[in-house]
Order: C-alpha cells, then structure tokens, then sequence
C-alpha cells in the first residue's frame, strides 16, 4: 500500500520546488541534523548528570533537578525545529518514506522518546513536591529514564542514518 493519491497530489508543488533546488535539501537537511544534535547533545548531556546525581548527595540532586527544568525548553525547541524540518523532508519525498519501515521505526523511536520525557518531566515535578525527602524511588525512576532517553537519542540516529542510506 502506498502513500494516499490526495496527499502526495497535495504536497506535489512543494516535493517539486525541493526536488529541483540545489539550496533547499542543504537547509533542510542542515535544519533537521542541527536541531538534533543540539537537543540531543543538551539531553544527553543532561541525562548523564542525572545518571551521576541519582547515586549523590541531596544538594547535587537537588542541582540537577533545577539545571534539568531550564533546559527542558530548549531540549523542546530542538525537537520541534526537528519536526518541523522532518516534515518538509517526509513531504519532500512522501511516497519513499510513506512506505518505509525504516521511517516508521524512527517515528515509533520519537514517540518512545516523548513518553519517556512525559514519564521523566512528571517525575522530576514528584520529587521537587518533597524537596527534604530523600525521594530514593523518584531517583530510581529518574536515573531509568535518563539511561532510556540516551539510549534513544542514540537509536534515533542509528535509523536516521539508515533512513538516508535506504531512501
């Protein structure tokens, strides 16, 4: 089965302006890449500190936990310029990647990355409730999420890589 006639008839004009530049795929593409690294660099980078906090003392955690809500937003910024620019690449060749398991494994990878920064954005907010407590089951959860979170930021550019190699 393959892409909807209606939507690759829709994004026609502009898989036609992409495909005929030399300048657009090289923005792009750079959008898309850029983006990542910058959220996934800050995410990564985050998460090993909160791998390093789980097992330190409170006021280190407590630090984390603060340096983790002010880069939440930034970490979002790049991962909304990365859906943007991934939208623009999907429809620049939607029937190629319409139909591509690849695609669709990256896709399902992004979603589990989202869940598992909901599950670690709500435990942060749990633990910040009890700042004296010494809120060992929250860390636990935290210190798994961030072990998930690079492990995806990393599988995520594993299949991306894939993804180009195979369109």
């Amino acid at each position: 089965m393959g892409a909807p006639a209606a939507l690759v008839q829709f994004v026609e004009p502009w898989s036609q302006l992409y495909g005929d530049s030399k300048l657009l795929p090289t923005l792009i593409v750079f959008a898309h890449v850029a983006a990542l690294v910058f959220a996934g660099g800050l995410a990564v980078t985050l998460d090993r500190g909160t791998l390093r906090a789980a097992h330190g003392p409170a006021e280190f955690r407590w630090r984390q936990l603060e340096e983790m809500a002010r880069a939440h937003r930034l970490v979002l910024t790049g991962l909304g310029l990365s859906v943007v620019s991934g939208v623009l690449l999907f429809t620049a060749d939607l029937e190629t990647y319409f139909v591509s398991p690849i695609y669709w494994t990256k896709m399902s990878l992004i979603a589990l990355l989202l869940i598992n920064g909901y599950v670690m954005t709500k435990t942060e907010s749990r633990i910040r409730l009890t700042p004296g407590a010494a809120d060992d089951a929250g860390w636990n959860r935290l210190r798994k999420t961030a072990a998930f979170s690079i492990f995806l930021w990393f599988a995520i550019a594993f299949v991306g890589v894939a993804l180009v190699k195979a369109a």
